[in-house]
């Protein structure tokens, strides 16, 4: 029985004992309160390791089946197990953060080999995992503060969709790499914040829906900005299927991205995509970091 611990850390930490690709058992979480977003944003990287480290040793010690395998996935350019970029985790740039947790579990006696994934491909490969199609390419965006695009297989490569450069307009500045131009200056909460500094996100789509030329002209924007990106991955990938979640996945309307990424789209054999919006859940994400940790042992 193949076991390992999961764990997603973006607006807040989540972690599950997973058997045979399963959650087996209740996740477990900090913070506690589900109202609490951004609670990690202040918090140092050393006392984010101490955090991830307690709430692995809660799970290690539930079952009677040692751990193979420990996933962590978090949002950033991740390679090697060191957190080479992370925006909307600032903190933890730069960490090892494979070698740093190791050594604390090491210190409690958990020896499981630790593997960084980034956010977004551990929801690709929850999403593989749960519907039987490991050994097909699943490619998902993820929607919240920031924007991902995730993987399945992995393969080398950086895989910073969010940051996909999709218009040319210099004035579009609200990303919070601080680069121009970008799908999440349009697309991420926070930067959905900058722009309607008298408004909501929720009130801005709110708002479209009641008529607010502004809010259309911006909705409009948005989902174009998801087509060209979407469109620029199958140009360079294929076509296939696309999945859609995250915290704002309630913002999407699947007719309308299908509709702008038709008129991007042109060349017959790149026209059978499908697009699938998915519910925003904790399980995905950490069956797949989990599910990354343990095929990682066979790379």
């Amino acid at each position: 029985m193949a076991t390992a611990i999961g764990v997603v850390m973006t607006e807040h930490i989540v972690a599950g004992r997973l058997e045979n690709h399963q959650l087996a058992g209740k996740p477990v979480r900090y913070p506690e309160d589900l109202d609490e977003v951004d609670a990690l944003v202040t918090i140092p990287g050393s006392e984010l390791v101490e955090i991830l480290a307690s709430l692995i040793a809660t799970l290690a010690g539930e079952g009677g089946s040692p751990m193979e395998a420990i996933g962590v996935a978090v949002p950033g350019v991740i390679r090697h197990g060191v957190v080479e970029d992370s925006p909307n985790l600032p903190q933890i740039k730069g960490m090892r953060l494979a070698e740093e947790l190791a050594s604390v579990l090491t210190a409690r006696g958990i020896t499981a080999p630790v593997h960084i994934a980034n956010d977004a491909d551990a929801i690709a490969a929850g999403v593989a995992a749960t519907r039987g199609q490991l050994n097909r390419l699943t490619r998902v965006w993820t929607i919240g503060n920031g924007i991902g695009y995730g993987r399945w297989p992995y393969v080398e490569g950086v895989w910073e969709g969010g940051h996909v450069t999709v218009t040319l307009d210099p004035k579009e500045r609200f990303c919070g790499c601080g680069g121009v131009g970008h799908l999440e200056g349009i697309m991420g909460y926070r930067a959905m914040r900058m722009r309607f500094l008298d408004r909501e996100p929720e009130e801005v789509f709110a708002q479209a829906k009641q008529g607010d030329e502004r809010c259309r002209e911006f909705v409009d924007l948005w989902h174009r900005a998801l087509a060209a990106a979407t469109a620029s991955f199958i140009h360079l990938a294929g076509p296939g299927r696309f999945y859609f979640t995250g915290h704002n996945v309630g913002f999407l309307d699947i007719s309308v991205l299908r509709r702008h990424l038709e008129t991007m789209v042109k060349m017959s054999p790149l026209q059978s995509f499908s697009l699938e919006a998915l519910p925003n859940d904790d399980e995905t994400a950490l069956i797949g970091a989990g599910v990354s940790a343990l095929r990682a042992l066979t790379w």
